[in-house]
């Protein structure tokens, strides 16, 4: 079976990678460098999205344990209850969920700090959170404005997750470590 002569598989991931390069060149490296000191203060950080941003903060969740965090993923039987020492992570892509209002309130008042990655801040902003980051790519909230080639909200799940592994990588040098050492962390019960 030929593909349509139109479909070019090589020129769409040519853009798709372009789209995810405007999206980090827009991202300030801050924010990164903020996060990154978050989590090392932490004592447990708890991962949260909803849908397939779920997936990538459950991906970021592995790749924290890989670099020797203790890390978690809401809804799974081994997550403890969050506390004082704590990080509530969440994604909130297009900006405000009410379940993720809801879990930043109980974050907060049990005594965890709260950080929202978003590509919505002016949104996200009005939910209970100590860091907001933003991270500017294109959600199903802003699908309209066409800024990715990448259908509904994947241009943003996908700089979520290059985003975690770009936070693995500054954790691994401010905690003095080499890529070598995620490898002992790595299951082997598979």
């Amino acid at each position: 079976m030929n593909p349509e002569p139109h479909f070019n598989l090589h020129s769409l991931g040519q853009r798709a990678c372009l789209d995810l390069e405007n999206v980090f060149e827009r991202v300030d490296p801050q924010q990164l460098e903020i996060l990154a000191h978050e989590i090392i203060a932490a004592r447990r950080i708890v991962c949260y999205g909803a849908g397939r941003e779920g997936l990538m903060m459950q991906a970021i969740a592995m790749r924290l344990m890989h670099a020797g965090l203790q890390s978690y993923v809401v809804g799974e039987m081994v997550t403890p209850r969050v506390g004082p020492g704590d990080l509530f992570l969440a994604s909130a892509g297009p900006g405000h969920f009410p379940t993720i209002e809801t879990l930043l309130k109980v974050a907060r008042e049990a005594g965890g700090r709260t950080v929202v990655v978003t590509a919505q801040p002016s949104q996200a902003s009005e939910m209970p959170v100590d860091v907001l980051v933003h991270l500017p790519g294109q959600t199903m909230a802003d699908v309209a404005a066409g800024s990715s080639i990448l259908t509904m909200g994947t241009h943003y799940e996908a700089a979520l997750l290059l985003f975690g592994d770009f936070l693995v990588l500054r954790l691994l040098e401010l905690t003095h470590q080499k890529l070598e050492d995620m490898y002992t962390r790595y299951t082997n019960m598979k």
